[in-house]
Formats: structure tokens, sequence, C-alpha cells
């Protein structure tokens, strides 16, 4: 992919088919399942009809062929409707994405194609109680037991993970090696021993749930086993990097509805006899606002195109992840602050926009994860 700022015929057409799905399907029901915390299967089969579960896969695999900017380019554009469709959308994809870089040819054509069609939907499952930032510290274990590895442990916060029929999740299969000794499992759905726990009751993405899975010394075959033995970590951090792209485009997204409420309002919205947008205060606020929009896209753009390149990426995107997420954030509570009274009431978009913002400030690691990554990759240690 060559750096430019322009889009390709192709990236326009994902652009607007995603435009065109979120508007006609997720728009309307984005209230009701924030509301009810419960994603629709409705909106779910569109994503599949629509083609944007696989947008960036190779077609061989069942996916569309489309490059990494599509996919940005789709999440961006959902998120701007529903922050809960564009987050059941990244994270689906890691599952199908780790298992592309790190399984077999047999894990790839069994579970992929099915993936991708929707037809199982996946979960990610890396964080623990006592292991959500610091991932090393995991405490799930597998242990073999002849032709299975038996699982045991519990996983906190996973997003589909009760619409999930497979898990791609990290457990501890050596413990005297450390991070070495985290491998990577594909669990499928009614495997002995795995059920589902509790469901947090978030502040925002509400119709994106998030669940306990529990393991209960759940038998699965070895051939299940992603990639090599303690090679889980890796395969962890290689698939939080590409989902840190998702995150900042769903950030991105969620700073531009932002934006354009903003603009919106300060036309509509009259004090002291004039339109809002007369007064150098709000102006500013639109200033800073798009300001910070445009500096989001450069740098998601940037760490898409190195990765694209097959150049280390994982600077470039922990400074978009941090930066596009602060921004979906400062956008939201300005668009509140833009719409007075009525933006603290959930009538107005904006007002889920403000809950769902900082929530992306979380996902796919902290920003303050973001900086630990960013400060040792300048300073050297």
């Amino acid at each position: 992919m060559k750096l430019s700022f322009e889009l390709t015929q192709e990236n326009e057409m994902w652009r607007q088919k995603a435009q065109e799905y979120a508007e006609k399907v997720a728009a309307p029901k984005a209230a009701e399942v924030d509301q009810s915390g419960r994603f629709s299967r409705e909106v779910f089969k569109a994503i599949k009809d629509y083609g944007l579960l696989g947008v960036s896969f190779p077609k061989e695999y069942g996916g569309s062929g489309g490059d990494d900017l599509c996919r940005s380019l789709v999440i961006e554009e959902v998120a701007k409707q529903c922050a809960a469709t564009a987050i059941n959308i990244s994270v689906t994809q890691l599952a199908p994405y780790c298992i592309l870089q790190y399984g077999s040819e047999e894990q790839k054509k069994k579970y992929v194609p099915r993936i991708l069609a929707g037809q199982v939907p996946a979960a990610f499952a890396l964080t623990e109680p006592n292991a959500a930032s610091d991932a090393s510290m995991l405490e799930a274990t597998a242990r073999l037991d002849g032709d299975n590895y038996i699982i045991n442990g519990s996983k906190y916060f996973i997003t589909n993970g009760a619409m999930s029929e497979l898990t791609v999740m990290f457990a501890r299969s050596e413990a005297a090696k450390g991070v070495k000794g985290i491998s990577a499992f594909i669990v499928e759905k009614g495997m002995p021993g795995f059920k589902y726990g509790r469901r947090f009751d978030k502040m925002g993405i509400g119709g994106s749930q998030a669940i306990e899975q529990v393991y209960n010394n759940v038998p699965v075959p070895r051939e299940n086993m992603l990639g090599k033995p303690g090679q889980g970590f890796s395969i962890a951090m290689t698939a939080l990097d590409a989902g840190r792209i998702g995150i900042s485009s769903m950030a991105l997204g969620i700073a531009e509805r932002a934006l354009s409420e903003s603009v919106l309002r300060m036309h509509d919205r009259k004090q002291f006899g004039r339109p809002i947008a007369d007064f150098d205060g709000m102006r500013w606020y639109v200033a800073e606002m798009k300001t910070r929009v445009e500096a989001a896209r450069n740098l998601i753009w940037k760490a898409i195109w190195l990765k694209s390149t097959g150049q280390d990426f994982s600077l470039e995107v922990a400074m978009a992840k941090l930066f596009a997420t602060e921004t979906a954030r400062i956008c939201s509570e300005r668009a509140v602050q833009i719409h007075g009274a009525y933006g603290y009431i959930k009538d107005y978009v904006v007002e889920r926009l403000y809950r769902d913002a900082k929530g992306t400030e979380i996902y796919e690691g902290t920003s303050e994860i973001q900086k630990l990554i960013i400060s040792r990759k300048v300073l050297g240690r």
C-alpha cells in the first residue's frame, strides 16, 4: 500500500458500504442496544450480509481481500452510528487474525471461513481478574493429559463472550517458563466444563456485552493449540497491535460524530439572541475538535501504512490509539458542553458518545499502557 491521503476505489467502496449499513441497520437500533445491553442478532446478521467481517481477510479463507485501511474505514463509519456494533466487528476479527497468523492450514480452513461468514461468532480471551494491563501474570492453566490440554481458570471482560461459538484464549501451559510458558488455544462452545459467568454492566458501549468465561477442567484437544507451545504471549501481543488499529478507528468515528453533532447544534441553538456559532469560545471548541480528528486520522493511517508494508508498527499504533481515544473523549465532552443541559440527557446522541468514548481509552490496553509502550520505544529501555 502506498502512503497517500487519497482513498482508492476499493477503499471508497467499503467506506460507502459501511456507511450504508451503519445508517440503515445499526443507527435505528443504537439507542435500544445501548439501553438493553443486548446486541441484536438482526444487526449481527446484517454485518455478515454486507460482508463487513471479512473485509481485510484473504479471499481464499472467505474474506474480501481488502487492505487494512478498508477495515479501518469500516469500523470508523460504523462507530459514527453505534460504537457497540463497531467494537463487535473489531473484536470478532481478532480470533481469525490470530488463526491466520499462527494457525495450521487445517485450523485456517476449519475456522476462519465460518467466522467471517458470521456462522461462528468469535471472542478473544486474555484478560483475567489479576492479569489485565500485565497480561504476563495470567493464572489460567493448561495441563497436558494424553491427547488433551485440561484448562482451568477464568477470563474477564470478554467482548462477544456470551454470543461466541469459538474463543481464542490464553493459558499457562508451563508455569516455570514465565511468559514463555503461555500458550494459545482455540476453545469451542459446548466443550465440557466451559461456561459463562457474570455479565459486567458497563458505563458505555452497552450493546457489546462483556462477560466472564469460566474454564473448569475443560478438555481441549492438542490440535486446538494455536501456534507452538509457549508462543501464546507473542500471539496475544501481535493481536493487540492489530486490534489497536480497530479501537483507534472506532474512537475516530466517535470523535467525528461528536464534531458533526456539535456543528449542527451550534447553528441551531441560540443564546442572547444569536446562534452560539457566533461566539468565539464555542468556535474554538470546534477548531480544537477538528484539528484533533485530522491528527488522529493521520496517526492511524501511518500505523496502517507501516503494517501493510511489513514494517514494525507497534510504536505508531500505540501513539494512534493513545491520541485517537483521548480525542474521542475530548470531542464528546465538548459536544455535551456545546449542547448544554440537552447534552446531559439520553434523548441526544452526544450523551451516549460521551460514555462510549471513555471505553476506548481502556479497551486493547489503557492509555497508560500506550504511554509505557511509547516511552520504551523512545528511550530504548
